[in-house]
This record gives C-alpha cells, structure tokens and sequence, in this order.
C-alpha cells in the first residue's frame, strides 16, 4: 500500500470490493453470516477499520471453505455469531475503540486537571 492510497483509502475499497465479490457467490445463509460478522467486528476496529482487514479475510476464508464442502452455516459458526466475532477479535475483554477513546480522553483530562493543580 503506498502513500496515496492509504491516504484516500482506496486501498480500503479495493478490499471491501473484493469481500463483496468473494460473499456474492456464496450461498444466502452464508451471505447473511458475513453481514453480521461485520457488524459485529466493527466495534473491534480502529478509526479506520484496517485492522479488521485480516479478521474479515480470515472469516470470510473460512466461510468460502466451509461452503465449498457443504457444511451448513449452523454447523460453522453455530447460532453464536456474537461469540465467534469476540473470540476472532481477541477473546472477552478484547478493547473496543471506544474503549481506547475512553481511555484518551482520561489521560487528557488528567494532564489538564494537573496543570491546574500545581
């Protein structure tokens, strides 16, 4: 990835172009499957999701595997979609960006708090 397209994130939409293709000949429970690891690992993502890039490649792998040797959806990632995006990103516990948010904005306000104090 060069300058530019990190830039302009165009880089970001080749990618996401691409997964759409990938899912597009997928069948429609797995398509449904995709749409909600993506929704559940956005939380898990930075300020602009290239992080996420490698989970979702990863998944949708899996997913494209999976399809290819007849393997139900229910069988795959059973009726836990929730779960199986936490434990890709990282297990319970694993930090949100609003948690690293939260955590900035703490240490900002703290540095300000002790200027004021001494």
């Amino acid at each position: 990835m060069n300058f530019w397209e990190k830039v302009t994130g165009s880089d970001l939409t080749k990618d996401w172009q691409a997964f759409g293709a990938r899912v597009a000949v997928l069948p429609e429970d797995y398509g449904e499957a995709w749409d909600q690891i993506v929704a559940h690992l956005f939380p898990y993502g930075d300020f602009t999701g290239r992080n996420l890039t490698p989970l979702l490649d990863s998944a949708l792998g899996l997913l494209e595997v999976s399809a290819a040797d007849g393997q139900s959806i229910d069988e795959v990632l059973g009726d836990d979609i929730p779960g199986f995006c936490t434990a890709l990103a990282g297990g319970a516990g694993a930090r949100t960006h609003r948690d690293r948010w939260r955590d900035q904005l703490n240490r900002n306000v703290a540095r300000k708090l002790s200027r004021l104090g001494g």
